[in-house]
């Protein structure tokens, strides 16, 4: 039963997230700090081999330096840069190439989607303030939802899946 609630750790933390990115253009660093400590309960409490533990590990640590050398050179967003490293983590990876591939078409399908989305003339006079944020020409997009999509669209693949659903 204690192992039930680490079954929605993944996918609550991306939904939270990508949310979070969609209402603010923000990431808060608690949400990313969170997901990253749940792995280390969360992996013993699976089962989890302390050789994949490591490989995990090491592979979320490769990602968030890639995505800190990213931000640096304006090319990412520091919340997504930590986002996509604490899911690197749970991803491990076996995993990372689709989960990669997965973002990349979700952010390619949201680029599409606010492109389109701002060349709509915006005559409501009472939207919400991040409907209009999201509106505003080379605001910026929340990637944030596209991290968060390819980490639901993986999870059923992943060690989390198989071992909290048995």
């Amino acid at each position: 039963m204690f192992d039930l609630p680490l079954f929605f750790v993944f996918p609550l933390a991306l939904l939270i997230a990508g949310a979070m990115d969609m209402l603010t253009m923000t990431i808060p660093n608690r949400i990313c700090l969170a997901f990253a400590a749940a792995f280390v309960v969360a992996a013993p409490a699976a089962g989890m081999p302390l050789d994949q533990v490591i490989s995990h590990v090491l592979t979320g640590a490769a990602v968030l330096a890639l995505g800190i050398a990213m931000f640096a050179f304006g090319l990412m967003g520091g919340g997504d840069a930590k986002l996509i490293a604490a899911a690197a983590l749970w991803v491990g990876a076996p995993h990372m190439m689709e989960f990669i591939t997965y973002v990349a078409i979700a952010g390619g399908m949201l680029a599409v989607l606010l492109l389109l989305y701002r060349r709509l003339p915006l005559f409501l006079l009472h939207m919400p303030e991040w409907v209009s944020r999201l509106h505003k020409p080379g605001f910026g997009m929340p990637y944030g939802l596209a991290i968060a999509a390819g980490g639901l669209a993986v999870y059923p693949k992943l060690f989390w899946f198989t071992a909290f659903s048995s």
